[in-house]
């Protein structure tokens, strides 16, 4: 079984939960803060069809190292948190929409890229073939 790359885990967790960010209401809270929101790393795991602990193991050892980060106050800035107060297993989603946006442009990049080289060569296969 392959891993799951970090654009996918992250685009799957983008799908799962977006519509929990954006209907928080600071009237009238359904969780402690509208930015950090608790994930269910076995309801992502099984869309992925990967063990949970391959999600956590993704987001807090590898991802949170990467991504978080001390502010200018030295304040740190959570990309996931294994525990938020009474939540756990917190991910920052507007941060994390960020990352999100950047892997897939880079990955947009990445196909371009390598479409235009396919071309590239296939034009010069003909022309080799044309010219002999």
């Amino acid at each position: 079984m392959k891993s799951p790359s970090d654009l996918k885990l992250l685009k799957v967790i983008y799908e799962e939960y977006y519509d929990e960010f954006t209907c928080f209401d600071k009237d009238n809270p359904n969780r402690q803060a509208k930015i950090l929101i608790p994930i269910d790393c076995k309801r992502i795991g099984k869309k992925l069809g990967v063990d949970s602990d391959i999600v956590f193991g993704r987001l807090y050892y590898h991802m949170e190292k990467e991504y978080g980060y001390k502010d200018e106050r030295r304040n740190r800035v959570v990309f996931f948190a294994n525990s938020a107060g009474d939540e756990i297993h917190c991910i920052n989603f507007p941060y994390m929409a960020s990352v999100l946006g950047k892997l897939q442009h880079e990955d947009e990049k990445f196909k371009i890229s390598t479409w235009l080289s396919i071309i590239a060569l296939i034009v010069s296969i003909v022309a080799l073939c044309l010219s002999a």
